[in-house]
């Protein structure tokens, strides 16, 4: 009995191990600065978006606020995965305390929904704009926005919340090398020597009611869209209706399609090789960040001439 317990509490407070991409140890001074290159773009592009939006009363309009909650939520994505992920490319510092692990997985988590949250508010802003042009200022009323980003935030935070609490009652004694260099519910379970039938189930049902559920009401939202803009007889009014949703399309796009491949690869992805699934965690932590503030600031002629104007001065 005293055995058990010994070898109770050696797993109760195991370590994980991180893992960079296998195979590649010799050139990680490269990715490292790839890496690092991807998250100094990141961070100074979403904040730049977030200090014009902010400082600029004339893009104080539904569309740059659900902009600027976008901005926020990538920022945080990266703040929550650049330790670790530098740390092992930088410093080969694989190890990851329980908690550590458990606290960056709630960050992951939460800011997923939450971006998730955002990208269909977003869809909601160009559906009202398209589909409803006359009450779009009185139905995305500032007072409004803020209930909708708080709900989204708790909406986050509420869901993401069970996780570590439902990690922390397992004890440790798989295996104790992660798929990736972060931490994610659904790669920590599997490490636990016990029932994880309630985590599973659980983590389906958050796939499912976010994931699902979101990039379900966008699609009907361009649905709507689609039938709104086909019904104008003017061929250039069409397009140029079309044109204001593109960067939203381009931002779905990249957060929804590794977001869906890295939840397949994790429930059923046997056969996959560690190297497509490592690559893929990759580009659903650092390629939404990066590109979300690139491409709207591409197809937004006034937020490209304020950007220009802040690194000319």
């Amino acid at each position: 009995a005293v055995l058990g317990t010994v070898n109770d509490t050696k797993f109760t407070l195991a370590v994980f191990l991180l893992t960079g991409i296998s195979q590649q140890e010799d050139i990680h001074l490269w990715i490292s600065i790839i890496f690092c290159l991807m998250y100094v773009l990141s961070i100074v592009g979403n904040s730049v978006i977030l200090f014009i939006i902010k400082t600029d009363p004339s893009l104080h309009e539904p569309m740059y606020i659900f902009l600027s909650m976008l901005a926020v939520t990538d920022l945080g994505l990266s703040i929550a995965t650049m330790p670790t992920i530098l740390g092992i490319y930088l410093f080969n510092s694989r190890e990851i305390g329980l908690d550590s692990c458990f606290a960056q997985l709630f960050f992951i988590h939460s800011l997923s929904i939450i971006e998730s949250s955002v990208l269909l508010l977003m869809a909601f802003d160009r559906f009202i704009a398209i589909c409803n042009p006359l009450r779009y200022a009185s139905i995305l009323t500032p007072p409004r926005i803020a209930k909708m980003g708080l709900v989204l935030l708790l909406r986050g935070v509420a869901l993401a919340f069970p996780f570590p609490f439902l990690l922390k009652r397992f004890q440790y004694c798989q295996a104790d090398v992660l798929s990736h260099s972060y931490c994610l519910h659904q790669d920590v379970m599997k490490m636990a020597c016990s029932d994880i039938t309630v985590n599973s189930i659980y983590g389906l049902f958050i796939i499912v009611s976010t994931v699902g559920l979101d990039s379900l009401l966008i699609l009907l939202s361009y649905v709507m869209i689609l039938k709104t803009v086909l019904s104008i007889t003017s061929h250039a009014e069409c397009l140029k209706a079309l044109s204001t949703c593109i960067s939203h399309v381009c931002a779905i796009l990249v957060f929804y399609m590794p977001v869906i491949g890295l939840s397949l690869i994790h429930r059923f992805g046997k056969s996959f090789s560690p190297l497509l699934q490592s690559l893929l965690g990759y580009v659903y932590m650092l390629v939404p960040p990066l590109m979300n503030p690139i491409v709207y600031s591409m197809k937004s002629k006034h937020l490209r001439v304020r950007i220009i104007k802040v690194f000319i001065k």
